[in-house]
């Protein structure tokens, strides 16, 4: 049985939204912001995805520490929205919906959405590693794209 969950965080940043977008379109980029990423590797594209890629992880789980690896496509890419699925055996999923908006100020407010999908008896320890890299890459993100540093967030 699958069970599935989802979070999101904002970050503003005061950059060019195009800046992000080419940022958070380029997989081969996330080991600069991603805490459990370790090496991504680029393959040529799946059907229907703009890049295709292997990434692999460098987890734990109390003492032990273990490699993973995965494919993720990136299926959007527009000056508004970005969505990527990453999939892992057995029957992972998560899904990356980003939107991506001006606001006043020279700031660009990135919304992203995380939906996990996982067997039950991996969920949880999925959902909480997920969760944590994710915010961890919020903080990352923010400090990356701000040209004047200070006032990135995430919730």
């Amino acid at each position: 049985m699958l069970r599935r969950d989802s979070f999101s965080y904002t970050v503003q940043a005061r950059c060019a939204r195009d800046d992000a977008v080419a940022l958070l379109s380029d997989l081969g980029r996330q080991g600069e912001l991603h805490p459990l990423i370790v090496r991504v590797r680029q393959l040529p594209p799946r059907p229907g995805a703009r890049a295709s890629y292997v990434i692999n992880d460098r987890l734990a789980a109390g003492p032990v520490r273990f490699r993973t690896s995965y494919r993720a496509d990136v299926l959007v890419i527009a000056d508004d929205e970005i969505v990527t699925v990453a999939r892992q055996w057995p029957a992972t999923t998560v899904r990356n919906q980003t939107r991506l908006r001006e606001e006043p100020g020279g700031l660009v407010r990135i919304d992203v959405e995380i939906t996990l999908t996982a067997p039950a008896p991996l969920f949880g320890y999925a959902f909480r590693q997920a969760r944590a890299a994710h915010l961890a890459l919020a903080a990352r993100l923010g400090a990356l794209l701000d040209r004047d540093p200070g006032p990135a967030t995430a919730d």
